[in-house]
């Protein structure tokens, strides 16, 4: 398996859930302030207050940016932060409307890549490449913020891992290890299974998330430089390398809770945090809502192990911030992106919202989110639909999540679910049309 490190991060295109079909590039930026005005826009030396609007489709971290915001707010007591996140899953719509109305939020979080790229060239975000401290992040890094035209656009904020979580405590007491293959992982599975044990909290209501558990899966099976000829066109998503990756989330299936087809993130969650499933596949991102939930438990990770005897975690740069071009406040709303890219933030991100910063070099407190950094470094894989296969419309990702779906309610075969994502890649990514 080719070794993905977070700082050697191609510059690639995410799903574009947000991408804006039929959007014009309109919207002229606001001119930079003048020299001698102040951030309130007056001459002089104003102290007028100005509240800036700030979304998110982060729920969970709320309290963590209030924190955060407080931190910012006490050194510029002129500008206030109202952050307002929502619903992960409906937050491009909620986003996309507002931004075409011209009622977008002065600093919205960005979704990485093709989405960002999307809002960039449709006119509705605000360059950063002057931005103070934007230096302070590897140009690879940056490359999930940045637009077709060599631009930034955002801000970054974590480097993402997705791998198994497991309650050590149900581990030991059934006398079960860390898996270190597939044939392993699958005995685990059924140990648990057999003493009435459910083995995996997953839910297929999201698609998201069905990418995101395969992109945990499918590095078992993909052959070290499988990456390399797919990107080269000497192989394609129908091969089978590929079609293995699909079939094991289909074997997998006996070992979902009753009723997973009708399971979202929150039902998933609940079930792995309150010890009626003993793994749960997701992202570093959902270290902090596990611990809300339950402090006490006693949780630890494994990465995916691989058929010719490794083992993977999978990762990307995930998520930005970004400055409306639109904003009436723009010189205040850059003042707090200047702010994200200090060591402060970087350390309060990584600290009070347990999430692994995109900053180098930021100490993390928890051990475990120390364990998936480390990992990150010396045995990390691409998310492949999101580094290499976000692009098409609707996107490849998107159209493996939806295949995905159909297989779990039975009326897709996994040859039929990788027929439908080659058919889908075939349409814009170039070495399939050799």
């Amino acid at each position: 398996m080719k070794q993905f490190r977070f700082h050697a991060v191609a510059s690639v295109l995410l799903a574009a859930a947000m991408a804006l079909t039929g959007c014009s590039g309109g919207g002229d930026a606001a001119k930079p302030s003048e020299p001698g005005r102040t951030p309130g826009g007056s001459q002089g030396g104003s102290t007028e207050q100005v509240t800036l609007s700030m979304h998110s489709w982060r729920v969970e971290d709320t309290e963590g940016y209030a924190k955060i915001i407080k931190a910012f707010e006490a050194e510029n007591p002129n500008i206030k932060i109202d952050f307002k996140p929502f619903k992960a899953t409906e937050y491009n719509t909620i986003l996309n409307t507002a931004l075409q109305s011209d009622s977008g939020p002065d600093i919205l979080q960005l979704r990485p890549y093709a989405a960002g790229t999307a809002l960039a060239e449709a006119g509705y975000l605000e360059p950063l490449d002057s931005l103070p401290g934007i230096t302070n992040f590897p140009k690879d890094v940056l490359a999930g913020a940045t637009g077709k035209d060599g631009k930034v656009y955002g801000v970054p904020l974590s480097l993402s891992t997705t791998q198994f979580y497991y309650n050590k405590k149900i581990f030991e007491q059934n006398g079960l290890k860390e898996p270190k293959s597939w044939d392993e992982l699958i005995a685990t599975a059924k140990t648990l299974k057999e003493k009435g044990i459910v083995p995996i909290s997953f839910g297929a209501k999201e698609g998201w998330l069905l990418s995101l558990s395969h992109g945990v899966i499918a590095p078992a099976s993909l052959k070290d430089g499988y990456i390399d000829k797919l990107m080269k066109g000497e192989s394609d998503l129908k091969s089978p390398e590929f079609l293995k990756s699909v079939q094991r989330m289909q074997e997998l299936i006996p070992y979902f809770p009753e009723n997973y087809v009708g399971l979202e993130l929150n039902d998933m969650r609940t079930l792995f945090a309150t010890e009626k499933t003993a793994m749960f596949i997701n992202g570093s991102f959902e270290l902090e809502g596990i611990k809300k939930l339950n402090p006490d438990l006693q949780l630890d990770i494994f990465p995916m192990p691989t058929d010719d005897g490794k083992s993977v975690i999978t990762t990307w740069v995930d998520g930005s911030y970004a400055v409306n071009a639109k904003s009436k406040h723009k010189q205040e709303a850059l003042k707090f992106m200047e702010f994200m890219t200090t060591k402060k933030f970087a350390e309060m991100f990584a600290n009070e919202l347990k999430m692994i910063s995109a900053m180098p070099g930021v100490p993390l407190q928890d051990p475990l989110l120390n364990k998936m950094a480390e990992l990150s470094q010396s045995s990390s894989t691409p998310y492949l639909m999101i580094v290499h296969f976000s692009e098409g419309n609707p996107t490849t990702k998107k159209t493996l999540e939806n295949s995905l779906q159909g297989m779990y309610l039975n009326k897709l075969t996994p040859e039929q679910v990788v027929d439908e994502v080659q058919k889908s890649a075939a349409t814009w990514f170039a070495p399939f049309k050799k």
